[in-house]
């Protein structure tokens, strides 16, 4: 199968109509569409370490869920953090592909995994005007705040949980990376949670005025779970070897 059998046979279970208008996601760096694919690394994102480790173990494809390329490019050399990712993976032909917005939205990816491993209960979507079938929202077992923050960190294998908490929990919304402006359309939606990667300080006061508990498990804790998807993709879809690429970028202290 080449690259873009590849790339097309995952936009069938995840096509760019899903991807937000701002996004920039799809086939983000190929030299060769043609290229047989054989071996593919997945990853959260096509990190300059990711990319070396790639290169390095021979894999031919880089299959992601941020974008390698977000903004548009004004130049490609080695003194630019992106450009320096786009010359690795050219001079080493390996192939970017991003499923970024249209995961989070698609059936089985991000926030459909976030739900799943959180053990929530009747899943359904949820969104906002422009998005609306961006988010996911079930129900939990788990009512005390504290005991949930527990749960979420043994889900995610977060090291911390930021909680800006106001009442019991039951009826959980879920949006993987930086999402604390969710909260407003999760509580219109009849959620009283937010679980989410990321949220701003004012977000956190704002829903917990609202009546809204938020949970910050950090943005790479709450999608990488969906790599794992991903790499059952590559296997079933390319019949490729596989592996996950899972260092953390961060640390806390």
């Amino acid at each position: 199968m080449t690259v873009w059998e590849f790339y097309n046979n995952l936009c069938e279970l995840y096509p760019s109509t899903l991807s937000c208008d701002w996004d920039n996601d799809g086939l983000m760096c190929c030299a060769d569409p043609e290229k047989e694919v054989k071996k593919v690394l997945v990853s959260l994102d096509a990190s300059k370490e990711a990319l070396c480790y790639a290169a390095e173990n021979g894999f031919d494809t880089l299959l992601v869920h941020h974008p390698l390329i977000f903004r548009g490019l004004n130049r490609v050399t080695p003194c630019d953090a992106v450009g320096e990712r786009v010359i690795i993976a050219l001079q080493n032909g390996i192939s970017v592909i991003s499923l970024h917005t249209r995961l989070d939205c698609g059936t089985g990816g991000v926030n459909d995994t976030l739900a799943e491993i959180l053990e929530l209960a009747n899943v359904r979507a949820f969104g906002d005007s422009d998005y609306p079938q961006f988010g996911r929202m079930g129900e939990t077992d788990e009512r005390d705040p504290e005991a949930f923050a527990e749960k979420i960190k043994a889900a995610t294998g977060a090291e911390k949980v930021t909680a800006y908490v106001c009442r019991p929990v039951k009826t959980v919304a879920v949006v993987g990376g930086s999402a604390g402006e969710f909260f407003e359309a999760a509580k219109k939606a009849g959620a009283d949670t937010l679980v989410t990667g990321e949220c701003k300080y004012h977000e956190g006061l704002d829903a917990k005025d609202t009546g809204m508990n938020i949970f910050a498990a950090g943005h790479y804790f709450t999608e990488m779970p969906v790599t794992e998807t991903l790499r059952a993709l590559a296997e079933n879809i390319a019949g490729a070897v596989t592996d996950v690429y899972k260092p953390v970028p961060e640390k806390t202290y």
